[in-house]
């Protein structure tokens, strides 16, 4: 079960085959927001059908995880999140995002019983902030980076909306006028928070895969990856990063377990 906000609203998610069970404090007749922040409408058979023929990995990587989704994240939050991501584990991250949101966020309204909850605050609010202000959020060195991306967001010097609209190398760039947002990060924003389908986000782990799987453990330079990843995998680079990801992590989270 996982409860949390999407698109300013308090939500409870549980799963069971082939369906999921959603919870709201408010009787809700439209439920697109959750439809689209979940990606519930896309065909994931339609997106292995893209996927290249006779790939051994990617098949055990979809039996690995089948059913898995990207989400499509809001842009301000997805982008601030990334941005705060920047060296730090998934724990940390989580830390430094629920300070933020408790300090400076707006109260979402939440059933009986529930914690306190709040939506992430916007670029607007973070720019009324002092680094002081976010730094008390245990960020760190990013907060100074957080500050520029919102102060561009917040004024239109970098218009999320617009990205959308513009080719990946060009919405890539657009984001990288923010201090901070180097190309990776700017992939992750582009697939997690916009549904770029060819947005191929290389960290240690993707990195570690590709190698592993396509280069028989050689090191290989990251450009050498990127022009790989876009070749091989296509249309649908973006899924078959996820997939490729999430496939090597639980295998090791199970190597790890079966040493114990």
């Amino acid at each position: 079960m996982w409860r949390g906000v999407v698109s300013g609203r308090w939500v409870e998610l549980a799963s069971r085959p082939n369906e999921v069970i959603a919870r709201a404090v408010e009787s809700q007749r439209d439920w697109s927001w959750l439809e689209e922040y979940l990606q519930l409408r896309v065909d994931l058979a339609e997106v292995f059908a893209e996927f290249p023929a006779n790939d051994p990995h990617l098949e055990q990587a979809i039996k690995t995880c089948r059913g898995m989704r990207l989400l499509k994240q809001d842009h301000w939050e997805c982008l601030a999140s990334f941005i705060l991501s920047s060296t730090k584990q998934i724990v940390q991250i989580q830390q430094i995002t629920n300070l933020l949101r408790s300090r400076y966020g707006e109260r979402v309204k939440v059933p009986n019983g529930c914690g306190d909850t709040f939506t992430f605050p916007q670029a607007e609010k973070i720019v009324s902030l002092t680094e002081t202000d976010l730094r008390g959020c245990k960020m760190g060195f990013r907060a100074p980076y957080l500050h520029d991306a919102a102060r561009k967001v917040a004024s239109g010097e970098v218009d999320l909306k617009r990205i959308a609209t513009l080719p990946l190398v060009d919405a890539q760039a657009e984001l990288m006028k923010i201090n901070g947002v180097g190309e990776k990060i700017a992939e992750c924003v582009l697939l997690y928070g916009y549904g770029f389908p060819t947005a191929f986000p290389v960290d240690v782990w993707v990195a570690r895969a590709l190698s592993e799987f396509y280069f028989k453990g050689r090191k290989v330079a990251l450009p050498k990856l990127r022009r790989f990843a876009a070749k091989h995998f296509g249309c649908q680079a973006g899924y078959a990063q996820q997939y490729l990801f999430q496939h090597i992590r639980l295998r090791e989270k199970r190597m790890k377990a079966s040493e114990t």
